[in-house]
């Protein structure tokens, strides 16, 4: 699963499993710019403040013990393995007498 976030760093996301074992992920975002000029007394400052917080049910078949997150070039990126499946078990017939 890969979700955007540009300019995002690791440490603005949290990704866990809630009770009922759904995947939330939340991204928050706070930014601040200041400018000032002390020479003609004028302070300007910016805020921009953004969050995005999803909850996804996650199939039967995710091993949840082994999810993992990670950030990179503004891309959220979360592994979801698949449960590994047991061997098929032949059938055998069984003959009657």
């Amino acid at each position: 699963m890969e979700l955007a976030a540009p300019g995002i760093k690791k440490e603005y996301c949290r990704v866990s499993l809630d009770d009922e074992g759904n995947l939330c992920i939340a991204i928050e975002n706070k930014m601040e710019q200041k400018e000032g000029d002390k020479k003609h007394h004028y302070l300007r400052r910016e805020f921009s403040y953004s969050n995005y917080e999803q909850t996804y049910t996650l199939p039967e078949d995710v091993e949840k013990k082994g999810i993992a997150a990670k950030v990179e070039n503004g891309i959220l990126t979360v592994t979801l393995p698949k449960v590994k499946k047991e061997e098929k078990k032949q059938a055998k017939a069984i003959e009657v007498s």
